[in-house]
This record gives C-alpha cells, structure tokens and sequence, in this order.
C-alpha cells in the first residue's frame, strides 16, 4: 500500500486496492497531502466501529478536483475530508451545501451520495473550535469575548464565523491587511442585529492592546509558529494572566504564542484538539449514530 495517492490511482478499483486488505472508501485530498494525521485518526475509527474500508491520503493538484470527485464517486466512495488548497475548488464542485459550509464559504468534508444521489459540501472546522474550546478550557465558545488573529484564510474565517453564528459577546478580527478583515466583519454583521458588531483591526493598529484587555480568549489562526523564527503574532506584553490562548497550530506543540502564555500564567492550548472534534463531526456527518472519539483521539495521538 502507498501512503500517499495520487489522481492516476483512481482509474480502477484493482489498482488502487493492490496489496490492501480492506478497500478504501474515504480519503483526505490535499496538496501537499503527506503530512496530514486525518488517516491515523480515521482509520482508528473504522476499525472500531467494524467497518471493512481504508481511509487514505490523496494528492490532488490545484484544478483537479472535479476529476478526483467523479473518480472517487466511480469508485463507490463515501466521501472526503478536504485541506489547503482545495476548500473553495472544492464548494464549486459540489452539488449542495450544509448550513454550516454555506455560512462559513468554504468545505472541509463531502459526503458523495445523500439521499437525492448530490455530492454535498459540510463544514466541520468551525463546530470543531467550539468543541475544543470547551474541552480544554471548560467553557463555552458562545459566552467569551474574542480576538481571532489572522482572518484572511480559511481558517481564521471559519472561526470567526462560528463565533458570530454563536453569539460571541465581543468579536475582534485582526489581520495583517485590514481590507480583509473589514470584509469579514461585514459579512458578519447580519448575527449581531442587536449587539455589538464585530470590530476589524489591522495587526499593526494601535487599538491592539485596548482590544486585547478587553478579551478572554485570543486565537491564532495565522501561519506564525510553525517555524522557531517566527515572530509572535501579538506583542508578547498584550498577552495577560486572564487570557486563554489556542493556538489553532499544533505541530510544533507549543509554539512561541503558547510559550508566552504559558509564562504569564495564561491558560493555553493549541489546536490538536480542533483538529479532533473536526474529524469527529466529519466521521459522525458519514456515518450518523457513530462518535468513536477516544478511538480518533488515540490514533491521532499515535502520530505525534
């Protein structure tokens, strides 16, 4: 077996089995896709609720995915989960939409038949925030006033718009071009009718440390903390002893952020837990009246 797929394994059912035992009906389709812990955890999955199918990883490139789609529904797969760069190409070759993706605009996980025989497009990012927040700081998403760093990308959207259709007391969205953010924020406003908008800050604006004061949870969807060299993507003196800080980051373990909040005695964490509960939501959205989560977490951990 191959850890990795690629488009050209898709052609027949014999090819893409060799020297398996079980067939594969599920993927996560990527570019690069190698390093993605979405089988481990799965596949964990699978097999404990007795299931005879593979999860695998499948490379696709950028403009391929309408192809791979057809392909694995040829094949009689059940659906996919979807990471960068694929989540908007595709939302485009989907036949429907959840209420979650289509409030979101973007697709993490496909389900390739519903009863009507569409290819739907879910999202599972956003809920999966909210469930690891609640796991690791024992608190509910929908109470907190929140900062999210970096809302340009799939990502940080997802998150902020999970915030918003929670009912966030307080939404501060930062990013490095403010056009972004100012865009994000009207599109938000339509779930705060009554209260507070959400408020866009460039990263570099001075109302950056009046608005960290003000907030119990900052969240960190942007890219820095992957390498050491990376700069923090708040001042480290924004970051106070009340704080909660996730990280949606999770390789390295405790990144620079994480690493300062820890040392002013903020609560922190970082995003293997989102990581989780996405995957949970994907599994139990293929597969209803299932929610193996010790099994997925301990296969996902079995990667780290």
């Amino acid at each position: 077996m191959k850890q990795v797929y690629q488009i050209s394994d898709l052609r027949n059912r014999s090819l893409l089995d060799e020297g398996a035992e079980k067939p594969a009906r599920l993927a996560v389709i990527g570019n690069p896709v190698a390093h993605s812990a979405s089988p481990a955890m799965h596949q964990a999955a699978l097999d404990a609720c007795g299931m005879d199918m593979r999860y695998i990883r499948l490379e696709v490139a950028p403009g391929q995915v309408a192809e791979a789609f057809h392909l694995m529904k040829e094949l009689g797969f059940i659906g996919c989960n979807v990471t960068v760069p694929h989540k908007l190409e595709a939302m485009e070759c989907c036949d429907t939409l959840s209420d979650d993706a289509s409030a979101i605009g973007v697709v993490n996980t496909i389900r390739f038949s519903d009863a009507n025989g569409h290819t739907t497009g879910h999202n599972t990012d956003g809920p999966g925030l909210a469930h690891a927040i609640l796991e690791d700081f024992d608190t509910d998403l929908a109470n907190l006033r929140v900062m999210i760093l970096g809302v340009g990308g799939g990502a940080g959207k997802a998150i902020a718009t999970q915030c918003a259709r929670l009912g966030c007391q307080q939404l501060w969205l930062v990013n490095r071009t403010l056009q972004k953010a100012q865009s994000l924020a009207t599109s938000l406003q339509p779930y705060y009718p009554l209260t507070e908008k959400p408020t866009p800050l460039g990263s570099d604006d001075p109302m950056m440390e009046i608005a960290a004061s003000r907030t119990d949870l900052i969240i960190n969807a942007t890219s820095l903390g992957m390498r050491a060299s990376d700069e923090l993507p708040i001042p480290a003196a924004f970051i106070k002893p009340h704080h909660m800080v996730y990280d949606a980051i999770y390789k390295p373990s405790e990144t620079a952020l994480l690493k300062q909040a820890m040392s002013v005695n903020a609560r922190a964490s970082n995003g293997l837990s989102m990581l989780l509960h996405q995957g949970v939501l994907a599994f139990e959205y293929w597969f209803p009246g299932h929610s193996p989560v010790n099994e997925m977490r301990n296969g996902l951990y079995s990667t780290l």
